[in-house]
């Protein structure tokens, strides 16, 4: 998939309910995504709300991600108890971006947001180890949410800016 897109970052509350209902019921992305329901119109705009309110109680939380102006799916940062957790969900027409969205989004996490450091959690369906490794994340154990359990993954200020320093240096 070609590079360059704009990207961007709004709040969820700012994409059409429907189209954020549209991509929470969309099965291809429902089999790694183990806490997932059908999102009857009320769960989704109550869905919007939680995400949403993350920002005024932590200063950070979920976007809406818009690519060339299109709705691609949601992503950001969640409050969790054991840290600042990075979730990315694709339309799978978007599939092919997530490393390039995943960039842009450390990037305002760790610069923009002041997180110091990042976590990840993904689900026991994907084997994502060298993809995270790629970024910087390393392996942190395991975490149970609402009973299922996930592989984590930690990312710091530093070592996300020594990745980014490595890239540089091989790409200039």
């Amino acid at each position: 998939m070609p590079t360059g897109a704009r990207i961007e970052f709004v709040r969820l509350t700012e994409v059409p309910l429907p189209v954020v209902m549209a991509m929470l019921n969309e099965p291809r992305n429902a089999r790694h995504m183990p806490l997932s329901a059908e999102f009857s119109e009320e769960l989704a705009a109550h869905w919007v709300q939680g995400k949403d309110g993350q920002w005024a109680l932590h200063g950070y939380g979920p976007w809406a991600i818009l690519v060339d102006g299109e709705f691609a799916g949601w992503g950001g940062f969640q409050h969790e108890e054991n840290g600042a957790d990075f979730a990315l969900v694709l339309l799978p027409e978007q599939w092919g971006r997530g490393a390039e969205i995943t960039r842009v989004a450390l990037d305002r996490g760790f610069d923009e947001l002041g997180l110091d450091e990042v976590i990840i959690a993904l689900p026991f369906t994907r084997n994502p180890t060298r993809v995270v490794a790629r970024f910087g994340f390393v392996p942190d154990g395991e975490v149970s949410y609402c009973g299922s359990s996930f592989r984590q993954y930690r990312l710091s200020r530093d070592v996300w800016t020594a990745v980014k320093v490595a890239r540089f240096k091989a790409n200039p």
